[in-house]
């Protein structure tokens, strides 16, 4: 809110810049003004630390910051550090929160440097130099923000190299850091031994496996959409060559899942491609990363459940592995949650707000899944409006089960206890 932040030296409005703080920290992507025009370097400067923050992931960086600055690290602070990380055990977990910066670091240095071949020599050095940084830990963290302007990246729809570095980055940090390391680790192994690359993909844990089979999978089928939806679509790719169409249609699928950028507007998309971005942005990324969404581990365990009930299977398998119960009620709460919430938002911003169905529909998945894409609706929402959204990435970040079990209190168990089976009709 201060005048320094602000690019005309005025004070900003609350609700403008706690949106613009959320979005910025729940690495989402939606604003309510424009960032180049509304907030000075000193401003900018600040959002892209909160960027940076949110898509590391709060309690990782407060755990690297204790680390820098010595502080010791008690048995709950290492067990919070690892449940953050969702690891199995906190056993060398701080040599690894240290390997997830300086890779961090090294990814998003790359992207800028990519970023800076055409920035630079557009925008001149400093100026050139400081949107290639921004961009590429926007990039990589799923966040979407940029310093462009309204446009996101329209204008660089036909640069072949901003678009893939773009991808690169966005399929990197939704990855996750888990499969990052078991890739790096199985891959550096299969070179010393001379294996072929598939012994080395086999090697792969079970979790590597499906995340990259599931986020590959997810990437096609949402080109092949998009391409096949907006193909004569004048006021997308429609007027494009062949082969802008397919790296255009790439480029939407990836950024649907979470990303935010924007080849071209959201709001002149065809029904079948705001339908499919619908399925896209809830799915979003994958476990352990910088992407938001259900992620994609989730959906398909969810999925393998119903099929498992159909098939009256008595136990799941995943590439060779059991699937543990736990995880399958867990991946079935989380998506029903989730879905659940986008609904009561939706119903809440349809009836406040004089906006449409779709349009509603696709700013609250937009904001729950923490992507960033809107139909041009964000900046038109009233006060009430933008508190809703505000709620929206909130929860998207943090999970509104995480909200719901916080809430919820101290769980008793009773396991002496059982109850006489009552007959319910399901079905």
């Amino acid at each position: 809110m201060l005048p320094v932040s602000s690019y005309d030296g005025s004070w900003s409005g609350f609700i403008t810049s706690l949106f613009t703080s959320t979005t910025s920290t729940c690495v989402t992507g939606l604003t309510v003004v424009n960032i180049s025009t509304e907030y000075s370097l000193f401003g900018q400067i600040i959002i892209l630390l909160l960027i940076q923050i949110g898509g590391l992931g709060v309690i990782t960086v407060v755990s690297m910051i204790m680390l820098i600055t010595q502080k010791k690290f008690s048995i709950a602070d290492r067990k919070m550090l690892q449940d953050s990380l969702n690891l199995q055990t906190d056993v060398g977990v701080l040599r690894l929160l240290i390997r997830i910066f300086k890779d961090v670091a090294k990814v998003e240095t790359f992207g800028a440097v990519l970023y800076s071949i055409v920035f630079v020599p557009e925008y001149g050095a400093i100026k050139g130099v400081w949107y290639s940084i921004f961009t590429s830990i926007s990039a990589f963290c799923n966040a979407g923000i940029d310093v462009f302007g309204d446009t996101s990246l329209s204008d660089y729809s036909s640069n072949t190299l901003v678009m893939a570095t773009t991808m690169f980055l966005i399929v990197m940090g939704g990855l996750g850091y888990v499969v990052w390391f078991d890739m790096s680790e199985k891959i550096k192994y299969g070179i010393k031994k001379r294996y072929n690359p598939w012994v080395i993909i086999k090697r792969f844990n079970e979790h590597t496996k499906l995340v990259l089979s599931v986020t590959l999978a997810l990437i096609m089928i949402g080109a092949i959409m998009v391409f096949l939806a907006e193909y004569k679509n004048p006021n997308t790719i429609g007027e494009y060559s062949l082969y802008d169409k397919i790296i255009n249609s790439l480029f939407e699928s990836i950024t649907f899942r979470t990303a935010g950028f924007s080849s071209f507007a959201q709001e002149k998309m065809t029904d079948v491609s705001c339908v499919t971005s619908y399925l896209l942005m809830f799915i979003g990324g994958s476990p352990i990363g910088t992407a938001g969404g259900v992620k994609t581990v989730t959906i398909y365990l969810s999925l393998l459940n119903i099929i498992s009930y159909i098939r009256d299977d008595n136990q799941t398998i995943v590439f060779e592995r059991r699937v543990t119960e736990e995880s399958m009620r867990k991946a079935t709460v989380i998506v029903s949650v989730a879905a659940f919430t986008i609904v009561v938002l939706t119903l809440a911003l349809i009836s406040t707000n004089t906006i449409g169905l779709q349009d509603g529909l696709y700013e609250v998945i937009s904001a729950s899944a923490t992507v960033g894409l809107t139909r041009g609706l964000t900046g038109n929402l009233n006060t009430i409006g933008r508190i809703i959204i505000i709620v929206a990435m909130y929860l998207g970040r943090i999970g509104p089960i995480s909200l719901a079990i916080f809430f919820a209190g101290k769980r008793h168990k009773n396991d002496k206890c059982r109850y006489l089976e009552g007959s319910f009709f399901v079905g």
